[in-house]
């Protein structure tokens, strides 16, 4: 089958993002499918294409996956109102690819919402199957987080959404609030697969050359935090605890960020004015390959994110499931099914939310335990990793709920 893939943020291993859509399209392509990506810019990924762009647009193979680039480049960085521009223009200019590239399915991925848009058009004027996959929930995060309040834009937004899920033949959450998101409005739950984040068990192998970034010597505790520097990451908590661990004198103890993101530099201007540069340690992004020696060489994992209810279970954020392929135990700051999972398999700590307190005194457990019962819970992790989430498991399912569209 001739499948065309919509996703904004498509990046290979070679970029610092995400890479469940390729690793997704490749083995598509292994099982005897065609796959057309169409995707944006974006300063964190690598799309593998480095032709130049001809009228905002570029096209080239990569790892046999037909990848449409436009020249619309996104940063998280990026205010929200240009944000929300290169997401409205993305789904214009994908329109054009939808109505004219040969195609048996019209796959979609968010976020944005708006990138249902093309498959909408694909739906309703070639009659083309339509498979949506919802990655967060919008409008209910933006709501919940406060950060779009005018009523109009929300009512828009929940608009889109309501057509986007009525309109798609199949539909795939990545985490089971997502699911029953869905289902809201989705009555028939034969059309929903739940599908989370997978674990690149190859790529996180015991094998990974391993670093550590300036600052942190080896005999070091070192716990890592890999992804968006945003709003809804809730970074301040690990300043927070940081400001504790430093009061009580811990020494030995380092937390490296590593990423990029809106609040980034005011992160760091609070480390620099409190004086927690020996404690916290900033890194840029690192494409996926270098990331591994990283987490071959940490001690714990950090899933951490802002304390808003709606993220309990309606995220499924990639880093979790980077920390368990790596075999890393895994801090949570925040409840939910995350966190039920690493107190079900004994993989790490759970802490309640917005409890600095219990953060710091969170480190100081794991960094007082030893070696070998912090290995038992990395091995943990690493089999809810192999049994539950590796990619070739959930592509099984994957593949299955979008080829009977």
């Amino acid at each position: 089958m001739k499948i065309l893939y919509f996703h904004q943020h498509f990046s290979t291993p070679a970029g610092s993002g995400g890479t469940r859509s390729y690793e997704m399209a490749r083995r598509l392509l292994a099982t005897g499918h065609q796959v057309t990506m169409i995707c944006g810019s974006n300063s964190n990924s690598k799309t593998g294409v480095d032709s130049p762009f001809v009228r905002g647009k570029r096209r080239g193979f990569v790892d046999g996956i037909d990848v449409i680039e436009f020249n619309l480049p996104y940063g998280n960085k990026d205010r929200f109102l240009k944000r929300s521009f290169l997401f409205m223009k993305f789904a214009l200019r994908s329109i054009g690819v939808a109505l004219r590239e040969p195609a048996d399915i019209v796959f979609a991925t968010s976020t944005p919402l708006t990138a249902a848009i093309p498959g909408l058009f694909a739906k309703w004027i070639r009659r083309k199957p339509f498979v949506f996959e919802v990655r967060d929930l919008w409008p209910e995060l933006p709501r919940a987080m406060g950060v779009i309040t005018n009523p109009l834009v929300l009512w828009a937004m929940g608009a889109l959404e309501w057509v986007s899920y009525k309109s798609a033949d199949r539909l795939i959450g990545l985490s089971p609030g997502i699911v029953d998101g869905i289902a809201r409005n989705v009555p028939d739950c034969t059309k929903i697969a739940l599908v989370p984040n997978g674990c690149d068990m190859d790529l996180f192998a015991a094998d990974a050359e391993q670093w550590r970034p300036e600052g942190v010597s080896d005999s070091d505790f070192m716990a890592v935090f890999t992804g968006t520097h945003g709003k809804a990451n809730g970074l301040g908590a690990v300043i927070d605890a940081a400001a504790i661990l430093r009061a009580r004198g811990t020494k030995g103890l380092k937390i490296v960020l590593v990423g990029d993101g809106a609040e980034k530099a005011s992160l760091m201007e609070r480390v620099k004015k409190e004086g927690l540069e020996t404690i916290v340690i900033f890194h840029d992004p690192v494409p996926k390959a270098r990331l591994a020696g990283l987490m071959a060489s940490a001690d714990v994992g950090l899933q951490i994110l802002a304390n808003v209810p709606a993220f309990y279970y309606g995220t499924s954020p990639n880093k979790f499931f980077d920390y368990l392929a790596a075999g890393l135990p895994v801090l949570t700051n925040y409840p939910g099914w995350v966190a039920d999972i690493v107190e079900k398999h004994a993989c790490g700590i759970a802490i309640p939310a917005a409890n600095p307190e219990l953060f710091a005194a969170g480190l100081t457990k794991l960094a007082n335990t030893n070696k070998v019962d912090r290995k038992t819970m990395g091995a943990q992790a690493r089999i809810v990793a192999a049994d539950q989430f590796n990619r070739d498991y959930l592509f099984a399912k994957f593949s299955k709920h979008l080829l009977e569209s």
